[in-house]
């Protein structure tokens, strides 16, 4: 089944932990740039050298493909592109000759989505950084009890994730369900990431790079809305007829 067209010309969403698709309506690297510096505002980390698997299906037919060009401007956002679902035939040649797999095959056999894997160790940055502790008392929710430090990454498979110390700046936390959060949120946190929409994101003190609910991404480049900073919040997908979108609201604590 091929993916709803996308309301900008380029959208991403978590196909499984550590995949990002990429959903293109253009392929003009210009005309990328432009509309990826707005959603993501320029930031060279926004992403974490996610595998990325570029997904054509809703373009329209093109004469070329720029591929050096494209490649070169999702690296710049530290997308590492691996293969390509929905080319026309003319395409595949050139898609081969830049390195990436054809994958609409291996996609079909899921319903679009890559095949299930055991979860990855989650990656670090170069310094070897000291686990943080965790303690799992039931399969669902994974307790994370202390400060999650920048460059650590967390992943709750399966259930959701609580942060009893909070993150710092540069951290990555990841759950399949909910992420709940009692002390300053200020990393990058992405609940839902196989898919539920239903997910949300709980925080005492919200301050964060990003968020994402099932693949729907917010960033905060130019800091967070005054009215949200450093307050409780919940974070959750609003959906609709033609769009999907980040809605971030005030927690009320008695």
């Amino acid at each position: 089944m091929s993916p709803p067209a996308p309301t900008r010309s380029v959208e991403f969403h978590n196909m499984n932990v550590g995949t990002v698709l990429v959903l293109l309506s253009q392929t003009n690297p210009a005309g990328l740039a432009d509309e990826m510096h707005k959603m993501l505002g320029g930031r060279p980390d926004t992403f974490n050298h996610e595998p990325a698997i570029l997904d054509f299906s809703v373009l329209d037919a093109v004469e070329n493909i720029d591929w050096n060009g494209l490649l070169s401007l999702l690296r710049r956002y530290q997308l590492q592109p691996m293969g390509v679902r929905g080319l026309t035939e003319a395409h595949l040649a050139g898609a081969r000759r830049a390195g990436l797999a054809i994958l609409d095959d291996a996609l079909a056999t899921t319903g679009g989505k890559p095949q299930e894997q055991p979860a990855a160790t989650p990656a670090k940055s170069e310094e070897t950084l000291a686990p943080a502790t965790a303690s799992s008392p039931s399969a669902s929710t994974l307790y994370i009890d202390r400060f999650v430090r920048s460059g650590q990454q967390i992943y709750a498979q399966g259930g959701d994730l609580v942060l009893l110390a909070g993150i710092s700046p540069g951290s990555e936390v990841i759950a399949d369900g909910n992420i709940h959060c009692f002390g300053p949120l200020a990393g990058r946190a992405l609940a839902g990431a196989r898919g539920d929409a239903n997910a949300r994101i709980i925080a005492t003190c919200f301050g964060p790079e990003l968020v994402a609910v099932a693949g729907i991404y917010r960033t905060f480049e130019r800091g967070v809305p005054e009215g949200i900073a450093g307050r409780a919040v919940v974070v959750r997908m609003k959906s609709s007829a033609k769009n999907q979108s980040i809605v971030i609201e005030p927690l009320q604590i008695n």
